[in-house]
């Protein structure tokens, strides 16, 4: 299969692309930029210059290839509602190219979409939230499986290796700026957790199946507890874990703290059985004690 793969140098991508080379498909990735096309031809894959605002560069990405894997996203948190915006615009430009064909399309969303009743792990075929402003991406493809394109979506959890953890070096950064590794209450805040190399194989299986309109999770871990995480930054920064008080939250970790106190664990049960998809990795505490940026 030729695999269209927007955000192909990026962390999940840079990943993704030797994966999905090493199980004979081949892949046109996406980049904006000379270092990413690069990086991309030493993988063995093709390039195409493009990036989310230039819909007539992901429509070609669609157009010349049998599938596409959508990961390509702008983590500037300090306009995510722009950003999501943008995706959704981007889901449906490439949705539009995939109508009345099989091509399957597999859209990148987050486990924070999902919601959780009384505590327990949230689910593939549980409720959404309403609060995520990225709502907006699973309402286009739900609008494109409507329409009849081979649609499905795979929901990350904080993705890692030793050298990023999703959220955490945000987390980390308000550590090293206070001196101060902070948890919120008595700490039980989880976010769910699965290594980068456990993801890629989750992408590759997903495109493969190909299955309309299911949600998958990128969940190994399902719930690290932030308590957990502030300890393993404190280790590493060397500086004390604290715990501050719900209402003490927004002045210390800033736009952070939205998700710094919501829990959000999730399963990944439905996927591993649907998939036969069996995470391997490290742990994410693994993964932060041995980083070396965490010491800085």
């Amino acid at each position: 299969m030729r695999i269209f793969v927007t955000g192909a140098p990026g962390f999940i991508g840079s990943a993704l692309v030797p994966e999905l080379i090493q199980a004979g498909h081949h892949v046109l990735g996406m980049t904006r930029s000379e270092a990413g096309a690069e990086a991309l031809r030493k993988s063995g894959a093709e390039v195409l210059r493009g990036n989310l605002e230039d819909l007539d560069s992901l429509r070609e990405g669609a157009a010349k290839t049998d599938g596409v894997i959508h990961l390509a996203f702008n983590h500037d948190f300090s306009r995510f509602q722009k950003n999501c915006d943008d995706d959704r615009e981007a889901i449906r430009a490439i949705g539009e190219v995939l109508l009345g064909s099989n091509r399957p399309l597999v859209v990148t969303s987050g486990t924070a979409m999902a919601t959780n009743v009384d505590g327990a792990p949230s689910t593939e075929d549980g409720p959404t939230a309403s609060w995520n402003p990225r709502a907006a991406s699973e309402a286009a493809v739900k609008e494109l499986t409507a329409r009849g394109v081979n649609t499905s979506v795979v929901r990350l959890a904080q993705i890692h290796d030793t050298r990023k953890q999703g959220l955490v070096p945000y987390v980390h950064a308000v550590a090293r700026e206070k001196r101060v590794s902070a948890y919120i209450g008595d700490g039980s805040i989880r976010w769910p957790a699965a290594h980068v190399s456990d993801a890629a194989r989750l992408y590759r299986l997903v495109i493969e199946k190909a299955e309309p309109g299911a949600i998958y999770h990128a969940v190994d871990e399902q719930g690290v507890s932030m308590k957990a995480i502030a300890e393993a930054l404190g280790r590493g920064l060397k500086v004390p874990v604290v715990s501050i008080q719900p209402e003490e939250a927004e002045a210390h970790f800033g736009w952070l703290a939205h998700f710094a106190s919501h829990d959000m664990p999730a399963s990944s049960a439905l996927t591993q059985r649907k998939l036969n998809w069996k995470p391997t990795g490290p742990g994410l505490i693994a993964d932060l004690d041995g980083m070396e940026y965490i010491r800085a």
